[in-house]
């Protein structure tokens, strides 16, 4: 199955969803605290992707 352009970024927008949502949950459950804020660093790079993403499916 060949995927369209719109599915491509719709998989990869959901991927990087799922990747903020893991980084804020493991932020939190980690004591160690350079750890915690590296994550916590890593959610908001990839709301970043995810806002990217969202714009371009915007546009298709």
């Amino acid at each position: 199955m060949q995927l369209t352009q719109r599915d491509i970024v719709i998989k990869k927008l959901l991927d990087a969803q799922e990747m903020v949502r893991d980084y804020e949950q493991f932020s939190k459950e980690i004591k160690d605290e350079e750890i915690a804020n590296t994550f916590k660093s890593f959610a908001e790079e990839s709301g970043m992707q995810a806002q990217k993403l969202q714009g371009m499916l915007d546009r298709i």
